[in-house]
């Protein structure tokens, strides 16, 4: 497997990662095709290379099943509490960067209508 496109190992997945993945899921309907250490490589891979949804690579599956999943997983808090049990246990080390409109130029027609009187 390619290391960029899978940066971690199945055995790392299944020991750390898959007991939370499926301790949040509740279970409806029928198994989804998509095994969960795709959807968790395909979600590292977009958020790290920012590419749009349909642009994931084939080998990861259907782009609007994985994106479906990590919408679900969003609303749920699940990609946080991986996040955050992680870091607990000094698995992971997070930096988070924030950004707002001060930090970044803009054209001088990028700003939107004059208001005011």
């Amino acid at each position: 497997m390619d290391q960029r496109l899978y940066p971690i190992t199945e055995e790392y997945f299944a020991a750390t990662i898959l007991p939370l993945i499926e301790g949040s899921y509740i279970w409806k309907g029928r198994p989804p095709n998509i095994s969960h250490y795709q959807v968790f490589c395909a979600i590292l891979y977009v958020l790290r290379t920012g590419t749009p949804w349909r642009d994931l690579p084939r080998c990861y599956g259907n782009w609007h099943s994985i994106y479906t999943r990590f919408n679900r997983g969003s609303e749920r808090g699940l990609w946080w509490h991986i996040l955050i049990t992680l870091q607990q246990r000094r698995q992971l080390k997070l930096n988070i960067v924030l950004a707002d409109s001060t930090t970044f130029k803009v054209h001088r027609h990028g700003g939107g209508q004059k208001g005011g009187s």
